[in-house]
Formats: C-alpha cells, sequence, structure tokens
C-alpha cells in the first residue's frame, strides 16, 4: 500500500489504483476524499467528518461509497441509497479490494463533563490502523498505527504509553493540527525515545510505501 497523509487526521491509501480515505474533515485539504472508492469515517467531529466533503466525493465518482458509525450514516444515508454502511465494533468488510476491521467504541473522555461520542478505529489489510479520537489497542497485530500525538483530549505521556501498548512496527503522526511546528520537536524527541517504536510524521502531501 501507499499512504498519503492529508492535513490533520486524514489519510489515503492506494493500492492496486485503488484508492481508500479515512477521515476528510474540515481540517484537512477540500478535495481530500476526491478520487476515493472508499471512504471511512471515525466519528462525528467537524475535524474528522466533514458532509460537504464527503459529498463532493460521492458525487465525483458513482461507485464510491461511505463506511461510518451510525451517528454518521444516518445524516448521509438518505442522499445516497445503497452507498452508506453503517459499521461498529468487531464487524469487518471488504471494500475496493481493502480488508477493514472496526475496533472501538467510544471517543477518549475530553472533560467528564463533555458527553463522549461514539468512535470507531479501522484496521486496514491487517497493517495499518487509524483510531479517530481514541486510543483503542486493537487486541491484533499492527504494523502501521497512525498516532493521534495531540489533541483536546490526550498528552504526550499518554500517547507513548498508548504507542508500547500497541507496539507496532512504526508510527506515523496524525492528528497533528492543533499543535504547533515549534513544538513539533519536543513530541518527537518524547516519542523516538519512549515509544518504543519507529516514530515519523509526514508533512501534509507526503507518501510512504508500506
Amino acid at each position: 500500500m501507499k499512504l498519503t497523509k492529508r492535513l490533520h487526521s486524514c489519510v489515503q491509501l492506494e493500492k492496486d489504483g485503488r484508492v481508500l480515505v479515512i477521515d476528510p474533515g474540515a481540517f484537512s485539504e477540500p478535495d481530500a476524499g476526491l478520487g476515493a472508492e472508499v471512504l471511512l469515517v471515525t466519528h462525528e467531529h467537524p475535524d474528522h467528518f466533514d458532509e460537504g466533503r464527503l459529498r463532493a466525493a460521492l458525487d465525483a465518482n458513482p461507485a464510491a461509497a461511505l463506511w461510518t458509525l451510525r451517528s454518521v450514516a444516518d445524516r448521509m444515508a438518505a442522499a445516497y441509497p445503497g452507498r452508506v454502511h453503517t459499521v461498529g465494533h468487531g464487524d469487518a468488510f471488504t471494500a475496493a479490494g481493502f480488508e477493514v476491521q472496526v475496533h472501538g467504541e467510544l471517543h477518549a473522555v475530553i472533560h467528564p463533563d463533555i458527553p463522549r461520542v461514539t468512535n470507531v478505529g479501522y484496521l486496514v489489510d491487517g497493517s495499518l490502523f487509524h483510531p479517530g479520537d481514541a486510543l483503542t489497542v486493537p487486541g491484533v497485530p499492527v504494523q502501521t498505527l497512525m498516532l493521534p500525538v495531540h489533541a483536546p483530549w490526550n498528552k504526550v505521556a499518554e500517547v507513548i504509553d498508548y504507542v508500547r501498548e500497541v507496539k507496532p512496527a512504526r508510527a506515523i503522526d496524525i492528528h497533528d493540527a492543533y499543535l504547533a511546528d515549534i513544538a513539533r520537536p519536543i513530541y518527537d524527541m518524547a516519542l523516538d525515545t519512549f515509544g518504543g517504536a519507529p516514530h515519523s510524521r509526514l508533512g501534509a502531501g507526503e507518501s510512504a510505501a508500506l
């Protein structure tokens, strides 16, 4: 697979000329979902779910379809009958040649007074795991962990412990729009030194072969 990092938590995967995109939200590029046959959304927060970006992708490609949890599916299904699929923890499906397993149920705690929304993570081809806004441990081997490096709901100690628990072959940053460039070396040092797995980050539009 070829991984291309888009802004914030959006990633694009390409295999055999087919494209899967996860979380083309309001912080990602306006065209982040275009060209995808498979669109996955982890939860309803606008930095992960942008209805306009999803509609643009679905309208541009009649073969494209969306897999997501109920809170997002309910907002999209009427306009795209048969193309919006509701998934939850424990589900597995095949789409455009990609094998996807669904892990997780709830968003991480932001504050005890803020209600938790549902959140799922996606393990693609038994290799790459995107957890959305949670520190879900899928309980299976992970080659590439898309790592939510900075968010209102986490701190670097939790991110380090998450890498240690998942034990991926590599970790690559996502959920990084909140993190100023001047602070990135601090996070890089902490994760490189204490995370226990090779850690890297890609700029928006940069790619890596997995």
